[in-house]
């Protein structure tokens, strides 16, 4: 039974399947603008695509500042790979990031990451300009600066059809409206994990976009502006980005522990599970026939809203086996050891 156990999670380790969350590509490279190839304007822009990298893998704008990273800051070629021009236009700066050093180097620095599996968000845009108003759909011109500025932010995007029956349910009061019922129905054949509904207009030469954001039972909601559709989408994309962090960071040396019980394993929640939990220091604990256990670093939270993402449900924690009698010595007897006691019970319980 052991070998066969051993043999199960042994296969298991090699399979590579897709989950439900988005595992997002592109996560180490950042395209920065130039002006031209000056060395000055490459060490601007190397100096601004760090920045960038930082607050992707950290959601946290005082990231980038931290003194831990003084070295890295003064000399970023220790954690770059490669680096060249693309001609544009914009003319822009391409930076691929080594992950392995990066990560070291913000563990060090004491910062909380973001794992490259994050939450697809579905994203009912609606621009109002002086050429009239349009729903953002997949493939429309308009959606290029979108795509951008969530690649740029580190967010898995998914855009709508923006077909005429969707035009219909997602109108200006239905985007800026505090319930997302309304945008539901429409939203459930893109099978995302979060909402997102953005209602951008231009006035004056500026644009300004109030945004509403559902994940979960958790909601969000800001307002930005920008100079034009790329600014205030960037604008727009940050503020998602930073709201959504904390749920998912992993502290380095956490000292929240936890046991994590997971039922109902087979080959693709295996390897699903293994991609959500590896930024939370997972480590196999047992097996038993689809019941597997793990020690992951991360608070209860933490752990609730990643596996939300795999459609995990909660299980009611396990009681505790009842504790076994002392036994009394006897005379003339060989002393009795004390008995092991059982590993505590798994603190957080999940199923498929």
């Amino acid at each position: 039974m052991r070998f066969c156990k051993l043999l199960f999670v042994g296969c298991l380790s090699v399979v590579s399947l897709a989950s439900h969350a988005e595992n997002l590509k592109g996560l180490y490279q950042v395209r920065e603008p130039v002006n031209g190839q000056a060395p000055e304007e490459r060490d601007r822009a190397t100096q601004a695509a760090l920045d960038t990298l930082v607050l992707r893998l950290t959601g946290d704008p005082k990231a980038p500042q931290n003194p831990g990273l003084a070295a890295i800051r003064k000399d970023p070629q220790q954690i770059i790979s490669q680096f060249g021009f693309d001609a544009g236009p914009p003319e822009v700066l391409k930076v691929d990031f080594d992950p392995s050093t990066t990560e070291q180097a913000l563990r060090r620095a004491g910062l909380s990451l973001w794992g490259a599996s994050r939450p697809s968000i579905l994203s009912w845009w609606l621009n109002d300009s002086t050429e009239g108003s349009s729903l953002v759909g997949d493939g429309q011109a308009s959606a290029a600066p979108l795509r951008a500025a969530a690649q740029h932010r580190g967010l898995p995007l998914r855009l709508p059809l923006a077909d005429l029956s969707e035009q219909l349910v997602a109108t200006a009061p239905a985007l800026e409206g505090t319930d997302p019922a309304p945008l539901r129905g429409a939203s459930e054949r893109y099978n995302a994990d979060a909402l997102l509904a953005v209602h951008a207009r231009e006035e004056g030469g500026q644009w300004q976009a109030k945004w509403h954001l559902w994940l979960g039972d958790q909601k969000e909601a800001g307002s930005v502006q920008g100079a034009d559709q790329a600014a205030v989408a960037d604008a727009v994309m940050l503020a998602v980005a930073e709201r959504l962090a904390p749920r998912f960071v992993a502290k380095p040396g956490a000292s929240g522990q936890q046991a994590l019980e997971v039922q109902g394993m087979n080959l693709e929640h295996y390897a699903t599970l293994l991609r959500l939990l590896e930024p939370f220091g997972v480590r196999l604990q047992s097996v038993e026939g689809d019941r597997i256990v793990y020690r992951v670093n991360g608070s209860a939270d933490q752990m609730r809203a990643q596996l939300s993402l795999a459609k995990l449900q909660e299980l009611p924690a396990e009681a505790p086996a009842p504790a076994a009698a002392p036994q009394s010595a006897v005379a003339g007897a060989a002393p009795v050891a004390a008995p092991v006691p059982a590993p505590a019970a798994p603190s957080l319980r999940f199923r498929w």
